[in-house]
């Protein structure tokens, strides 16, 4: 019987403090406290957050994945600029082509999706009115945003997970790190928090209707009504 390597427990303490770190960086990236363009130095943000530079390091490599930070050879790290047009449409293509055909494949087990769907769709919705509450009242702060963009993407996870393609999922979570880079943690009010909202139940109400086609009617509607309003935010700037 062959062993297994068994990590000791300073890994696993290494990684905790590499993913609080990661946490603390995306943290100061999504508040907009740096310009793009700002070089991002591993020994300043080391000493910054009293830590050696080494899990600051890897949290660097982990950004860099996610489009919110650039490297540089020889240079180092800088912040990203945000997504231009041309970019937003390849990622609004990838996502149609993956959001689409995961959710053909949901559709066979439609039964077993749906409630674990619906309750997905609740935690939006409860997550959607508290942030047109406090819209209502200024700024929603960063927390906030996170926890409704974390609900968001839970949704769509919740479809992928029903596919039953792992490589499938796998490709979407690298494309959800894109996404994440493309919100910049912006909201940019109530219309858009009630669209989405509204489009989310409509998919869940295709996956209910019997209709094997339905679902994927409603995820391309929806996938290109968010296109369409990335694309005017941009216009926007």
């Amino acid at each position: 019987m062959t062993s297994l390597p068994i990590r000791g427990v300073g890994e696993f303490e290494r990684r905790g403090l590499r993913d609080r770190v990661y946490d603390l960086i995306l943290e100061m990236l999504l508040e907009g406290d740096v310009e793009p363009g700002t070089r991002l130095s591993i020994d300043t943000l080391a000493k910054d957050l009293d830590v050696s530079p080494t899990p600051v390091r890897e949290a660097m490599v982990q950004l860099e994945r996610t489009g919110l930070v650039t490297r540089e050879a020889l240079r180092g790290y800088r912040v990203a600029p945000p997504l231009g047009e041309e970019q937003l449409a390849e990622l609004f293509e990838a996502r149609l082509m993956l959001e689409v055909e995961a959710t053909r494949l949901a559709t066979r087990r439609a039964d077993e999706l749906l409630p674990p769907l619906r309750e997905a769709l609740a935690h939006h919705a409860r997550e959607s009115e508290r942030v047109v509450e406090r819209l209502g009242r200024g700024a929603v702060p960063l927390s906030l945003t996170r926890a409704y963009f974390d609900s968001d993407l839970e949704f769509h996870r919740t479809i992928f997970r029903a596919s039953g393609n792992r490589y499938v999922q796998e490709m979407y979570d690298s494309l959800g790190a894109l996404t994440h880079r493309m919100r910049q943690a912006v909201i940019r009010g109530p219309r858009d928090v009630h669209e989405a909202a509204a489009e989310h139940r409509a998919i869940v109400e295709a996956f209910a209707s019997g209709d094997p086609s339905a679902p994927e009617r409603a995820m391309r509607s929806h996938i290109e009504n968010v296109r369409d309003r990335a694309v005017e935010d941009v216009d926007a700037e």
